[in-house]
């Protein structure tokens, strides 16, 4: 089960959220439509195993999903270091919100 910590973290300092707690991000749309586009060639690469394919087109195919989630991954840590890292350190708490981001990266980076 994944860490979520709320943000800002123990109170409220005015930052404008929404209704699960989290701040505004500018790359919403953009991660949304790249993991659409992600899903959508999941389940192409899926066809091709039901397919019979051959085992390097599907290897192929993966590592190309793979690249498409790292696009997706690099959105989200740009978009947290412009938001969430920024918004932390104008209100003091920029210790506190690099430690979440040390967590975070710990877990994506094995």
């Amino acid at each position: 089960m994944p860490l979520v910590l709320p943000y800002p973290p123990g109170r409220d300092i005015g930052v404008e959220t929404n209704e699960r707690g989290a701040h505004p991000h500018q790359q919403t749309k953009a991660v949304a439509d790249q993991l659409a586009r992600t899903a959508g060639h999941v389940l192409s690469v899926k066809r091709m195993v039901e397919e019979g394919r051959s085992c390097p087109d599907v290897l192929i195919q993966l590592a190309a999903v793979r690249a498409a989630i790292d696009r997706a991954s690099k959105l989200v840590l740009e978009d947290h270091v412009e938001s969430c890292l920024r918004g932390a350190a104008s209100n003091g708490l920029a210790d506190e919100e690099w430690t979440r981001l040390k967590v975070a990266l710990d877990r994506f980076i094995r």
